[in-house]
C-alpha cells in the first residue's frame, strides 16, 4: 500500500532505518526529549522555558494545534492540553482567528557574571540584600518592583495579565464618538457624572452602599484619597488617626509623610480590638474592615457595634476596602459605610479589579468633610483625567467590570489553591491566614520552625530569584515571624516553583 509524501509515518523513518522521533523547527521541538507518557506536560514546559528565555516575546503565536500535532506526530488532543496548561497559567491566551498568543512572560533573573575555569563561587550570606537590612523607607516598595527576580510574590495586585483591553477598547471607542468638543475642556473636579452615578450604582449593586452620585469624589486612588483626608483632617485639628498592628505599611506611610501620626491598635480574630481603640486617645481609625491587610481577619459583628458605639461619641472610620469583591470560599461582607454613612469615610478604587496603572479610585465622605474633601481635590490637581473615567463608566454600566470580576475570581481562586498546596508540601510547619479572600496570604512560622527572622528570610528569597513581603514591614509590634505572599499576578507554575524556595530557606 502506497503513502502519501506527508504523512507523519513516512517523515518519521529514515530510508532503510529505524523510525525516528517526529520533531517541528518550532522552538526546535523533538519527541525524542519527551518523557513517555508525559507528552503534554513536556511541551508546556519547553513553550513556558522559551517565553522565560525571550524567544517568545509577549505577542508571538504559537503554531495551530492541527499544524503542530502533525509536525510531532500526536493526537491533537496532546497539543490542546498542553495549550490549556498555558492558558490557565496566563502564558497564553487564545484570541479566535489570530490564534493562540502570548500574552505574559516573567521578569528576567538577575545576570550571573561569568565564573574564571577553577575559580569557587562564593557562598551568598543570607540577607545581605539591602532592601532588608534597615527599617523600610519611604521608597522600599519602588525599590522592590525594581529588583530583579524569576517570581514575584510580592502582595497587591491582581492578574494584570488578564486586563480586559478588547473590552476596554469598545467602551474607549464608544465613549470618543459621542464626545462633543467642550467634552475636553476643565470638568467637574469631583468627577465626571457619568463615573459618580456608575460608582454609586456599582456600590450599591456589590457593596450595599446607598449614595447618592453627588457624595461620590473621583480620585487618583486610594493613596490620593489618604492625602485628602489628611489635608482636610488636620484642618479641623485631628493629627493622629489611628491603624490596625499589623497594618498595611503602604498605608502607615502615607499617613506620616502626610503629617499625621498612626499609633497601633492590635488586631485579633474578630478584627479591631475597639477596647485598645478606645485608650488611644485617637480621633479617626483607618480600617480593612472586609478583609484585614495582613491578617485577613473579618471585623465581626462584635466588634462592629462597638465600634458604632465609638462613633457617637465622636470617632471617625476610614475604611479601605481595597479587595472586598475578591472573595472565594465566605459570602460578602457589608461594608461599615453601609450602616453608618455620618461616621466613615469610603475608599475604595479599581486597583485590585482592573490595574494599578489607571490611578482612579472613590471617596465618600461624611457630609461634614464633603465640601472640604471637594476644594483639597480641586487645588490639588483640578480633578481626575475625564476620559479614563468616561470608559470605566462605560465598563460598569455595560455589564463587562463584572464579567472581567467573574473571570478573575475564577483564576485567582486557581492560584490561590496552588499556593495552599504549595504551602502543605514545602512549608509543613506555617501557618496559612487569609485565604477565604483577597489576593494573598499571610504565613506565619511556630517558635522553632523557621532559623532566620523574617527579614532575613525575605532577603535570602530575593538572592534565589523570589520576591515576598516579610510581616515584620507591617507591624509595629512584634509579631510572630512570617511572609506576606501575594498569588493573583503570578502563575500557579511561578507559585509552586517560588514557594518550594521558601521550603528550602525554611528548612
Amino acid at each position: 500500500m502506497n503513502r502519501s509524501k506527508g504523512s507523519p509515518s513516512n517523515r518519521s523513518k529514515a530510508v532503510g532505518g529505524p523510525a525516528l522521533p517526529a520533531a517541528s523547527d518550532f522552538l526546535q521541538l523533538n519527541t525524542a526529549e519527551a518523557p513517555r507518557g508525559g507528552m503534554a506536560d513536556w511541551l508546556a514546559r519547553q513553550v513556558r522555558r522559551a517565553v522565560a528565555d525571550g524567544l517568545l516575546p509577549v505577542g508571538s503565536r504559537l503554531p495551530a494545534t492541527r499544524v503542530l500535532a502533525a509536525e510531532l506526530g500526536v493526537s491533537r488532543g496532546v497539543i490542546t492540553e498542553a495549550y490549556r496548561r498555558l492558558t490557565e497559567d496566563g502564558h497564553v491566551a487564545g484570541r479566535g482567528r489570530g490564534g493562540t498568543v502570548v500574552v505574559s512572560a516573567p521578569p528576567a533573573p538577575p545576570p550571573t557574571p561569568p565564573t574564571a575555569p577553577g575559580a569557587t563561587v562564593p557562598d551568598v550570606p543570607s540577607g545581605s540584600s539591602p532592601l532588608f537590612r534597615t527599617p523600610p523607607g519611604t521608597d522600599v516598595f519602588d525599590a522592590l518592583r525594581a529588583a530583579p527576580a524569576r517570581v514575584d510574590l510580592s502582595p497587591g495586585l491582581p492578574d494584570l495579565a488578564a486586563f480586559p483591553r478588547a473590552a476596554w477598547l469598545r467602551a474607549e471607542r464608544s465613549v470618543l464618538a459621542g464626545l462633543v468638543p467642550s467634552d475636553f475642556g476643565y470638568g467637574d473636579p469631583r468627577g465626571t457624572p457619568a463615573l459618580r452615578r456608575a460608582v454609586a450604582r456599582w456600590l450599591a449593586r456589590n457593596r450595599g452602599i446607598a449614595a447618592d452620585p453627588d457624595e461620590v469624589l473621583v480620585v487618583a486612588g486610594t493613596a490620593q484619597a489618604l492625602g485628602l483626608l489628611a489635608t482636610v483632617l488636620q484642618g479641623v485639628g485631628i493629627s493622629r488617626v489611628a491603624v490596625e498592628d499589623p497594618c498595611s505599611l503602604g498605608l502607615r506611610q502615607h499617613l506620616r509623610v502626610s503629617g499625621l501620626q498612626a499609633p497601633p491598635v492590635p488586631v485579633d480574630a474578630g478584627g479591631i480590638r475597639v477596647d485598645v481603640l478606645r485608650d488611644t486617645g485617637a480621633p479617626a481609625v483607618l480600617l480593612t474592615p472586609a478583609h484585614q491587610f495582613p491578617t485577613g481577619v473579618v471585623l465581626d459583628g462584635v466588634r462592629r457595634r462597638e465600634l458604632a458605639r465609638w462613633t457617637r461619641d465622636g470617632g471617625l472610620i476610614i475604611e479601605d476596602d481595597y479587595d472586598a469583591e475578591h472573595r472565594y470560599d465566605r459570602p460578602p461582607v457589608p461594608a461599615l459605610r453601609a450602616t453608618l454613612p455620618d461616621r466613615v469615610a469610603y475608599a475604595g478604587s479599581v486597583s485590585k479589579l482592573l490595574a494599578p496603572a489607571l490611578r482612579v479610585g472613590w471617596l465618600l465622605a461624611p457630609r461634614a468633610h464633603h465640601a472640604a474633601l471637594v476644594d483639597a481635590k480641586r487645588f490639588a490637581d483640578l480633578g481626575n483625567a475625564a476620559l479614563p473615567q468616561l470608559v470605566l463608566a462605560r465598563l460598569m454600566e455595560s455589564g463587562d467590570l463584572e464579567r472581567h470580576l467573574r473571570l478573575l475570581r475564577r483564576r485567582h481562586r486557581a492560584r490561590r489553591d496552588a499556593m495552599i498546596e504549595a504551602i502543605r508540601t514545602h512549608l509543613p510547619g506555617a501557618v496559612v491566614h487569609g485565604a477565604a479572600a483577597g489576593l494573598h496570604l499571610m504565613v506565619t512560622f511556630a517558635h522553632g520552625a523557621a532559623e532566620r527572622s523574617d527579614t532575613e528570610l525575605a532577603a535570602a528569597a530575593l538572592e534565589r530569584g523570589v520576591k515576598v513581603q516579610p510581616l515584620s514591614w507591617h507591624a509595629q509590634r512584634p509579631q510572630p515571624p512570617g511572609l506576606v505572599l501575594g498569588y493573583a499576578a503570578s502563575t500557579p507554575t511561578d507559585i509552586r516553583e517560588g514557594v518550594a524556595v521558601l521550603g528550602t530557606l525554611v528548612r
